[in-house]
């Protein structure tokens, strides 16, 4: 039975480094990288929707994200979207394409987005330890019932310490990994 707690426990932590990926990916980093906008929605005839789903997206060059909507009427409402989030990239519009020039970052933004980055790895952090305390106490109740000895009981649990450790040590290098691509100039 403690095997499958484990097997369950490795699942969610995937599942929250996937997310963190996610994350990361969408900070950008001084290039042009069309998942910078995959947070992004939009209200599109009553419905949030995400802009990927209603337009091409594209980085033609290193500096510059083209994207052209499927349905030229949300042009503005892509537009609007992209001025009110936290990417700080002002569109131009020539009627069928968006264009976002990307621009050199400065030292404070760079600074800003590692501090973004860092909570983004302690947020992911939290989750894992969370899951972690989740699993403890379903031991613990294990335990109580009689369903595992304390010798089980204190394997299975230095198990998952053992897991949590690997998936603390992943955020970690994964959170590193994208500052220092963020503070390359």
């Amino acid at each position: 039975m403690n095997l499958e707690i484990h097997n369950n426990l490795e699942d969610k932590m995937n599942k929250t480094l996937k997310v963190l990926k996610d994350d990361l990916n969408s900070i950008r980093a001084g290039r042009a990288n069309p998942s910078m906008l995959d947070r992004l929605t939009i209200d599109y005839y009553g419905t949030i929707t995400p802009i990927k789903q209603i337009a091409s997206i594209t980085a033609p060059e290193p500096r510059l994200i083209t994207i052209q909507p499927y349905d030229p009427s949300v042009m503005t409402t892509i537009e609007k979207a992209i001025q009110q989030s936290d990417l700080g990239i002002n569109p131009s519009n020539d009627g069928k394409v968006i264009r976002l020039n990307i621009p050199q970052l400065t030292e404070d933004r760079r600074k800003d987005l590692t501090k973004i980055v860092k909570r983004t790895g302690e947020d992911s952090k939290v989750a894992i330890r969370n899951e972690r305390r989740n699993a403890n106490d379903t031991l613990k109740k294990m335990g109580k019932d009689g369903e595992l000895t304390e010798d089980d009981l204190k394997a299975a649990q230095d198990e998952v310490q053992k897991i949590t450790d690997k998936f603390i040590k992943q955020i970690d290098i994964m959170t590193e990994n994208k500052e220092k691509e963020i503070l390359e100039v």
